[in-house]
């Protein structure tokens, strides 16, 4: 009698532990991917105010730089394809930031030009609205640097979750699936060329 008590309590003790287990690692997964998808959602939001800074840029500019039509249609037109990109933060699959960065890379190369065009109007230069609308937009910079180092440490974390034993093991069996990364613009691993 003694004996089946011993077996029935090391049994409970044991499938009590496997439960224990398996419920922390679920729950740290999904609370895991639950910080994924809120670093995009913040990802998202710089980026969106990148965008919506830029009605007010191009009106500003508009006003000084009637001969650079073709530079504010360049740029609304980045702005809206940037806008249509969506991703389903669920899903974060390498190529799916990769089309998102590069819809984000085309809108930010049409916004520098349209920055440079600046320097033929003096006018432009001047004025109070434009210099605050630089000031936001170099601001916006950093914060979408800063969230996308956000962003890619929560993927890490995740990451590293999904892919370590033995919670790879639950990860598989509840479809976790790894999250891809922002990763450098190729044209950043080539250094500026500098002419006087």
């Amino acid at each position: 009698m003694k004996k089946g008590a011993v077996i029935l309590v090391i049994v409970i003790v044991a499938v009590a532990g496997i439960f224990l287990w398996i419920k922390n690692s679920y729950n740290g997964l999904v609370k895991s991917d639950e910080a994924v998808n809120a670093a995009w959602s913040q990802v998202e939001n710089v980026y969106q105010r990148r965008l919506d800074l830029i009605d007010n840029l191009v009106s500003t500019v508009k006003g000084y730089a009637e001969h650079e039509q073709s530079t504010l249609d360049s740029v609304i037109e980045a702005r809206a394809k940037a806008n249509q990109v969506r991703i389903d933060p669920s899903n974060l699959t390498p190529e799916d930031i990769a089309r998102y960065q590069e819809a984000q890379g085309e809108f930010g190369q049409a916004l520098s030009r349209l920055m440079v065009t600046y320097e033929n109007y003096p006018d432009l230069k001047a004025n109070q609205n434009f210099l605050e609308l630089q000031a936001e937009l170099a601001g916006t910079e950093n914060r979408i640097a800063t969230e996308r180092r956000k962003f890619n440490e929560a993927a890490r974390a995740y990451n590293t979750k999904v892919r370590s034993f033995p919670t790879n093991i639950l990860a598989s069996m509840f479809g976790f699936q790894t999250k891809g990364y922002f990763e450098a613009d190729a044209a950043a691993s080539t250094a500026p060329k500098v002419e006087f």
